[in-house]
Order: structure tokens, then sequence, then C-alpha cells
């Protein structure tokens, strides 16, 4: 068995190492940015196409302090490279150095990949060629207090780059951070999810993609392990075959979004087509202050501006207001999550959280909170939105 490190954005390790046991896989240690776990190839292969809250699977090579520029050298000398791939296949190292003394990340990258490119040339007298946008062997490596940590990256692409978004609007949520919101309510898979700030769809789709038990990864054409030369192209195709088989055929309840701008609606029509789930979907060209639930029981989750990308705070202000407002007066007897990386526009909503999560949106820390609308009865809106018609903008 080897060890392999499944990273994530941080706030979702505990989803993460739930899913990968969820897998069959064991989970041994867990820290604010992924969990440990150990597995043959094929529980890695299994990670990387079923885990929806991910950001990338990698295999630990080396451990090892390092002050000057042979130390980075010889250590990483000590591992066999020549293993993985051919020596006429291509190379990529990824560094990120903190508070080293080896401080240039362009520099370490260049030592490091030196290393391994001589152990080929050596061995077979050629060497690989580096390609930074699809290398054969992407090598990671994070260097912090002089320690340094190598790995190989199995997964190629980020995880996050599901294969269905063909464009998105301003500032959109990855697509492992939306399905970790969703992980995050403890949802149900029963209940309708609606999202006042629809956007591109991203939340809407992955809920209905988790639904439907559809594996994120089905849609990505290439794996980082895919160019390794142990690739084991059998234990992928069953790999495959059981997360097909797995799917459901059908839902028997819909995802509703809105949002002011309709072409950005039109963008999360075709990002949802383009996942299959677009029959699932209903998108409204509504702004939040006349948002209405549908008939059933539902769950809003949604991801409004914040400032820190789209939109001026002071103006952001009433959007904020509206949002409180439309919860609290239309959405009684439901709950809702909102993220936000602004908690001061979080205030201008005047209602009470009932829980908090933090999260990382990129380099943004944002809260993810919880509120209950279920102050007195539950009367819904004459025109409440029907919950099977789909409809037009």
């Amino acid at each position: 068995m080897a060890h392999f490190y499944a990273s994530c954005p941080k706030g979702l390790s505990d989803l993460v190492e739930k899913e990968l046991q969820s897998f069959g896989l064991k989970t041994w240690e867990k820290s604010s940015g992924g969990v440990m776990f150990e597995s043959n190839w094929a529980g890695c292969y299994k990670a990387n196409l079923n885990s929806r809250y991910a950001s990338r699977i990698l295999k630990p090579l080396l451990d090892f302090p390092a002050y000057q520029n042979d130390e980075l050298y010889h250590n990483i000398r000590k591992h066999d490279f020549t293993k993985y791939i051919k020596p006429t296949q291509t190379i990529s190292v990824d560094v990120v150095v903190k508070e080293c003394k080896l401080h240039d990340q362009r520099f370490v990258a260049m030592k490091i990949k030196d290393a391994i490119v001589d152990q080929f040339r050596e061995k077979f007298g050629v060497r690989p060629d580096v390609n930074t946008e699809k290398p054969d062997l992407r090598i990671h490596v994070r260097g912090v207090k002089n320690q340094f940590a190598v790995s190989l990256d199995t997964s190629g692409d980020s995880l996050f780059m599901r294969g269905y978004r063909l464009k998105t609007g301003e500032a959109p949520l990855k697509e492992n951070l939306a399905a970790g919101l969703i992980g995050l309510t403890d949802w149900d898979k029963k209940t309708p999810i609606v999202d006042l700030f629809a956007g591109s769809g991203t939340i809407l789709i992955e809920a209905a993609m988790m639904a439907l038990n559809v594996a994120p990864g089905l849609q990505r054409k290439r794996f980082g392990f895919m160019s390794l030369l142990d690739f084991d192209e059998q234990a992928w195709e069953q790999t495959i075959q059981e997360a097909i088989e797995s799917e459901k055929e059908e839902l028997d309840f819909q995802f509703y979004g809105y949002d002011i701008d309709k072409k950005v609606l039109d963008i999360a029509k075709r990002n949802a087509k383009s996942a299959g789930v677009a029959e699932y979907i209903v998108l409204k060209n509504t702004p939040v202050s006349v948002a209405l639930p549908p008939e059933e029981k539902c769950l809003v989750i949604c991801n409004p501006p914040y400032g820190s990308r789209i939109g001026d705070e002071d103006n952001l202000k009433d959007v904020y207001r509206d949002l409180g407002f439309t919860l609290k007066h239309r959405f009684t007897g439901n709950e809702a999550w909102i993220l936000s990386g602004n908690k001061d526009l979080l205030q201008e909503m005047k209602l009470k959280s009932t829980r908090r999560h933090f999260v990382y949106n990129g380099n943004i820390e944002c809260r993810f909170l919880k509120y209950e609308m279920y102050e007195g009865s539950h009367r819904k809106p004459k025109d409440a939105l029907p919950s099977v018609t789909k409809l037009q903008d």
C-alpha cells in the first residue's frame, strides 16, 4: 500500500476525510489543507474520479531539510524519478516556499528539475523536456521553514476542473468549493436547493450531480496518473464502470436559481446542459428583492457578492438588506446558508445565524453561516414558484 494526500480548500478537510472513508480508503492524518490516506493505485484512481471536495491527489515522495543548493539537489537525487515516465515524455516542477533560506521559487524549481533530468540523462542518454501546461510528470514541492516536501501529482489539472463549465461570470466559485458548501449544510439530497445569486450555476449544478450520484470527474479527459509507466488501464476502466453503475436515473425534485444578470444566467443554462443536469434546474432572471420560494420546503445556499472582487461595498449594502428581507418574509419555514467574505455586509441582513463555518474562497477567508427562518407561521406567498414548471426568462 502507498500513501497519498488529498489536498483541499481550507475548511473542507473534514468532508474530504469522510468522503475518502466512504470510498473504502483508510485515512490516517488530517490537516487544515488536506487528508493523508493509504491505498493501492486503484484507490488513487477512485479518489481522483469521485472526490467532490479535493483539489488534488498527491503521492508524497520525499521530505527533507535543505539550506543550501547542493543539499536540495542531492536530496532530490535520492529518489528514482525514472520509474515514472519515459525520457521522451515531459515534466514540470511546481514550487511554493515560505520562510526558507532558499527563498527564490524559480531557482528552487530549476534546481529540482536539474536533479530529476540528470537522472534520465545518466541512465538513458536523453532527458525529458519541460512542459508547464500539460506535463506527463508534474512534481509539487512545498518548502516551509527549510523543510521540503516533494510529491507526485496524480491529478494533473486541479480536480475542481470537472469539464462541464464552458464559461463563468465574474468571481465564480470553484466547483469543489461549491460542492463543499453543500456538504457542510448536511443536505439530505432530497430537498430542493435555491440559489438566490445563481451566477453561472455552479452550486446548483454540483447539487444536481450529487443528488444523481454522478462522479465529478467523469467528463474529464485526462488525469495525471494516465501518463505514468505503471498506469493500470484495466483498473481505471473498472473504476469508471463502477461509478456509472452507481448513478441514479432521475430525480423527483428540482433546483431553483435566480440572478439579476440575464447574460450570466444564459451561461448557467449552457453549463447545466454541458453537465447533463439542465432538466432539473429552473433558472429565473429575478432580483433577490422579489424572489419567491418553491411550493415545497427548500434549502437556500448562495454566495452573494461581497466587495472583494466585484461590486462596491456601499452599493452592496442594499443587496444584503434585500436578501435579509426576502429570507425573513418569503422563505419562512426554511433554512438558508450564506457565504460571504465581508462580515460587515452580513450584518446588513439583520438576521442571527445559528451555525458557522470558516472556509477559504481562494485567499479570502469567508464565513459560511446558517440562518433558520422559523419565526411565525409558514405561509407561502400566493405566487410561490411551482415545483414542476420550468420558468423562462
